[in-house]
């Protein structure tokens, strides 16, 4: 398979959900093996960097990519919808530390990148394969599980210290279904943790 690109740029707006800031994000076509590149405009000479898991700082209420002063938040339903939907090489330019949270959801991402298109580039697409099963485990509970498939799916479980939503499970058979079967599904947050949250400079922008 062939990598893709955007067919024409699109901007998005609103408040960063943690920041509480007026966002701006542009998302611009990108020349082969470019990756998805964030740049952040309103810093000096305007660094930019590719997402990258080796530049994951944090991941609390949100993915936090950092290097040096190029910092952006929140970065996790931009990403999701590029990769779902088969984009490659983009170029996005961010004037906040924070991408715009728009309704919660990586669906108003699908929605443009559905409209503007894409467009098949020359170079083959890159993949990472898993040949072995793999486990990550973390400090509160979270265990992460590869295992070798012949194609991507997620079976997700998660259990909330909660009488009203409590254990949860969700799959996701085929990449396609994406933009109708988990893009719409919203960031949320329990009253109980408003207040913490607040304590910790998080959820400025959240209502």
């Amino acid at each position: 398979m062939k990598q893709h690109t955007i067919q024409d740029s699109f901007t998005l707006s609103s408040v960063g959900l943690h920041t509480g800031l007026n966002i701006t994000a542009t998302f611009h076509p990108a020349p082969e093996n470019t990756g998805i590149c964030l740049r952040r405009v309103d810093l000096p000479k305007q660094p930019c960097y590719q997402a990258l898991a080796d530049y994951v700082s944090a991941t609390e209420r949100g993915t936090v990519l950092e290097r040096g002063k190029w910092k952006i938040s929140t970065v996790e339903h931009a990403l999701s919808a590029l990769y779902a939907l088969g984009v490659d090489n983009c170029i996005i330019d961010v004037d906040g530390p924070e991408m715009p949270i728009l309704d919660g959801s990586a669906y108003p991402f699908v929605e443009e990148i559905q409209k503007v298109g894409l467009q098949e580039q020359e170079a083959k697409k890159d993949y990472y394969v898993v040949k072995h099963k793999m486990e990550v485990k973390g400090d509160n509970g979270e265990h992460l599980i590869l295992l070798p498939d012949d194609h991507f799916c997620v079976n997700a479980q998660i259990a909330f210290d909660s009488k009203i939503l409590d254990n949860q499970f969700a799959n996701l058979d085929d990449i396609a279904d994406f933009p109708t079967e988990i893009a719409s599904a919203r960031t949320f947050v329990f009253v109980r943790e408003i207040e913490p949250l607040l304590n910790l400079g998080l959820i400025k922008g959240g209502d």
